[in-house]
């Protein structure tokens, strides 16, 4: 049974990244999934049950994987490092699942969508948290911490738009380049407004 579900699961991701959520239907996955459409609704209450499962999973294995990241880290600007590493390397290799994360959350019910939104909050604080830390520190040049912690977060995000699995640049060679550029920025960049904002 808990292949099964697995199974319909794994379907849902390909057919959603392929498809779109709302262009796929009961049909589409139960045929994919080899079963009838009736069986689907043993394992999941309905199609945006399974959005939200996928959504779901896919932000707690994201914030695992962060903590592990900053777990073996020392010093900010190493945990700061390991932070975007983490968050690049999870949606490259995972790009099927972030890409839906954040191109399908309008098809959540609203107690579902705010649910996935609590659990952002949450993993952004932690980049802001670091952020601060490392402004407080003077390692980071002072900065809007929110603001900024949604650039980076964002950038890093963006590879699951446009990653290649077939590219000239593997996982670790990308991230390199994103933690170097973000690190740099983070360190020396100074922000000057107009009219002193």
């Amino acid at each position: 049974m808990a292949d099964m579900k697995a199974t319909i699961k794994s379907v849902c991701i390909d057919l959603f990244f392929k498809k779109g959520y709302f262009a796929t239907s009961i049909s589409d996955i139960a045929g994919g999934s080899g079963i009838q459409k009736a069986s689907i609704y043993y394992h999941y209450a309905s199609k945006e049950d399974l959005l939200f499962h996928i959504l779901k999973s896919t932000m707690e294995d994201l914030t695992s994987a962060l903590k592990r990241g900053l777990a073996a880290a020392q010093g900010i600007e190493q945990r700061m490092r390991a932070a975007v590493r983490s968050h690049v390397c999870f949606h490259l290799e995972r790009q099927k699942e972030n890409f839906i994360a954040n191109a399908e959350l309008r098809g959540l019910t609203v107690e579902h969508y705010r649910s996935i939104v609590n659990k952002r909050d949450e993993y952004e604080s932690i980049f802001q948290d670091l952020i601060h830390q490392g402004t407080e520190e003077g390692v980071f040049a002072d900065v809007d911490v929110k603001i900024l912690s949604y650039a980076i977060l964002t950038l890093c995000t963006a590879g699951a738009t446009w990653y290649n699995p077939n590219g000239r640049l593997t996982v670790d060679e990308i991230a390199d380049i994103y933690e170097n550029f973000i690190i740099s920025g983070l360190k020396q960049g100074r922000f000057e407004c107009p009219d002193g904002c």
